[in-house]
């Protein structure tokens, strides 16, 4: 199993050498989630049968669902940190918001309708969770029972916009609802710039 050790010092390897200017495309880095994440997984028991779907800070995801590391560093070195996408471990990945939220219920509806082992767990973070196709994956996942879960990472952050002041509630809009059935929440605090090193430019 990946510890929070292993995530860390990979993250910090991935930083050195963005820093050096070899990786020449977006990084998006993390800390200060690793625990969550790793109990996440060994609480849902998340196995080789079930799909994991990720946005654009998705290290530690593809590590915790069987990546080699090696695979994985090469592929970043390659400008794919916002965009891993390995199939044969079943994690998806994509630098656009909420563009997976439609395919991961759709994957789900699959798995149930044809019978198939695997559930879906969907990683993303607490603005994305505002958008109009988060809340419609949730409520077709929800009404239709579907094998799939969304995970929402609570950074308190748009890049260096605050959710909670741009949608003038404290909560997220779903705590209270029969859709938290379907939703494992968690907050914290993200050691790193929402991209890169903070350096050079944000976008």
């Amino acid at each position: 199993m990946v510890t929070k050790e292993d995530m860390v010092v990979f993250e910090q390897e991935i930083a050195d050498i963005f820093a050096t200017g070899a990786i020449r495309a977006p990084v998006h880095l993390r800390a200060g989630r690793e625990e969550q994440l790793i109990n996440i997984f060994q609480e849902q028991r998340i196995s080789d049968d079930d799909y994991v779907f990720g946005f654009w800070d998705s290290h530690e995801l593809a590590l915790l669902k069987g990546v080699p590391r090696q695979e994985l560093k090469e592929a970043i070195l390659d400008g794919k940190s916002i965009s891993l996408c390995f199939p044969k471990y079943k994690i998806l990945c994509s630098g656009i918001v909420g563009s997976l939220m439609g395919t991961a219920a759709g994957v789900a509806w699959a798995l149930k309708h044809q019978g198939q082992k695997g559930r879906v767990f969907l990683f993303c973070g607490d603005m994305s969770a505002e958008t109009g196709v988060f809340h419609e994956a949730v409520k077709y996942i929800y009404n239709f029972d579907l094998p799939a879960t969304f995970v929402v990472c609570d950074n308190g952050v748009s890049v260096m916009t605050n959710t909670r002041e741009v949608w003038g509630n404290p909560d997220p809009w779903f705590k209270g609802t029969k859709y938290e059935k379907k939703i494992i929440y968690f907050k914290y605090v993200n050691g790193y710039p929402h991209s890169g090193l903070g350096k050079l430019i944000k976008f």
